[in-house]
Parts: structure tokens; C-alpha cells; sequence
């Protein structure tokens, strides 16, 4: 279903950026919403071209309407429907864990550890 304009609640749930139109709403009222730099309501409307950033856990995702939609669609449909321009993120550093009372670690685990953590050590086997 193609209009003019639609709802920004309800077009952020027809392409599948949330689950439910209810939690769409709410992103909207905590301000997580923004669409042409603007925070928006959940009843504003957003037409093709409008530029949306959408923050989810965390990151900022930014979206363009391609089109106009309200109803759910299929996920080929509601990609044709969204041109996502979110730049990649960066990798999320590993982090060396060890289990609680593992006692002390060896010198093998001690090495692995510094290994994973960048720094310089003695370069073993």
C-alpha cells in the first residue's frame, strides 16, 4: 500500500526496523527517532526521500524512504522500501575472561592473554 506520506511509527514497523508498531512509538517518545534531523513524533509523516536515524541498542542506524508503506510486508518488499546508508561498525575487541577460582593462570594462558590483548611479551612457540 503506497501513499504519499505515512506514519514514521508505523512505516519503521512496516519495513521491519521493530517489532512492534507499540515499541516504534515508544523509540519515537524517548527521542530515538529523528527524521531530517528533527525529533519526531509518531505521528509524523515521512514521504520518499526523508532522511530517518533510528537508534537501536545503542548504535544509530540511518535510513532513506524509498516508499511510502503502513501495512507489514515481506522482508524483499519492505528492502525495497528503505535505502539503509548506517556506515559499518567498527569490530568489538575480544576480551580475555577467565571462570572465577580459576586460580592462577599459567604462564601458557598468561602469553595468550597478553597475545589477545596487544601487548608485546616474549614471542615464544
Amino acid at each position: 500500500m503506497t501513499d504519499a506520506s505515512a506514519r514514521v511509527d508505523s512505516w519503521l514497523w512496516a519495513v521491519r526496523v521493530y517489532k512492534t508498531r507499540s515499541a516504534a512509538t515508544t523509540a519515537c517518545r524517548a527521542g530515538h527517532v529523528r527524521v531530517n534531523g528533527d525529533r519526531a513524533k509518531a505521528a509524523q509523516p515521512v514521504r520518499p526521500g526523508d532522511e530517518l536515524r533510528v537508534r537501536i541498542s545503542g548504535f544509530d542506524r540511518i535510513l532513506v524512504v524509498r516508499k511510502t508503506i503502513t501495512k507489514r510486508v515481506g522482508a524483499a518488499l519492505a528492502a525495497e522500501a528503505m535505502e539503509d546508508r548506517t556506515p559499518p561498525r567498527d569490530p568489538v575487541p575480544l576480551i580475555a575472561q577467565r571462570d572465577r577460582g580459576a586460580g592462577r593462570p599459567t604462564k601458557r594462558e598468561r602469553r595468550e592473554i597478553d597475545r589477545l590483548r596487544g601487548r608485546g611479551g616474549v614471542s615464544g612457540r
